[in-house]
């Protein structure tokens, strides 16, 4: 089995390698628009039967399959990450996309991190329960969600802007988040205006 880091690496060479170019004086002429809309990079795979993070810059609602993942709570990504990647790696479980944050979602409208997952390509693999005290293994069940998808940073401003399209979203619609998450698709080995994420209210 390919080691996760491996997987990454592979799939970074194949999405960077130089394609042909058109023919000598028969260059090929993008719009202007066609050539700034966000395209999603994918270094991993997505967890079986999950769609697609996008489309970008809109509120839409969403349907996730059950899935499986190895869950850690804490405040700092960092930590979370690591300890994660470390639980992947001694139980040979590839890599897959998006790392999920769940964030507190309380009136203040505080987006910090609370629990942070790397979920598996398959409730098939591996197996649920605990691994030491900070990592449980635990399936979820169906979902819906509205999502607010962007390409770029991943900052305050960034963030802040998604809440507030996805209170909006909420208020019209007549609907209340059970708890909200972050997606992240990309690893920094993807410049950051090329990296993906969505905002998610779940609201079931």
């Amino acid at each position: 089995m390919k080691h996760p880091l491996g997987i990454i690496t592979c799939t970074l060479t194949s999405l960077f390698a130089a394609e042909p170019g058109p023919p000598p004086g028969n260059a090929a002429k993008t719009p202007p628009d066609a050539a700034a809309a966000p395209r999603y990079l994918s270094e991993s795979p997505l967890p079986k039967g999950w769609p697609e993070p996008g489309p970008f810059n809109q509120v839409v609602r969403k349907k996730y399959p059950a899935y499986r993942g190895a869950f850690t709570p804490d405040a700092s990504p960092n930590f979370g990450f690591w300890r994660l990647f470390n639980h992947i790696k001694k139980h040979e479980i590839p890599m897959s996309a998006p790392v999920e944050m769940k964030l507190d979602g309380a009136a203040t409208r505080s987006l910090k991190m609370e629990e942070m997952a790397f979920l598996y390509q398959s409730p098939e693999v591996g197996e649920t329960g605990g691994d030491g005290t900070r990592v449980e293994v635990r399936d979820v069940p169906v979902q819906e969600a509205l999502s607010y998808a962007w390409q770029g940073a991943r900052d305050d401003a960034a963030l802040a802007a998604a809440r507030t399209a996805l209170d909006a979203a909420l208020a019209k619609q007549n609907l209340k988040a059970a708890s909200y998450r972050l997606l992240g698709y990309n690893s920094p080995f993807i410049p950051k205006t090329k990296q993906t994420h969505e905002l998610q209210a779940v609201i079931r």
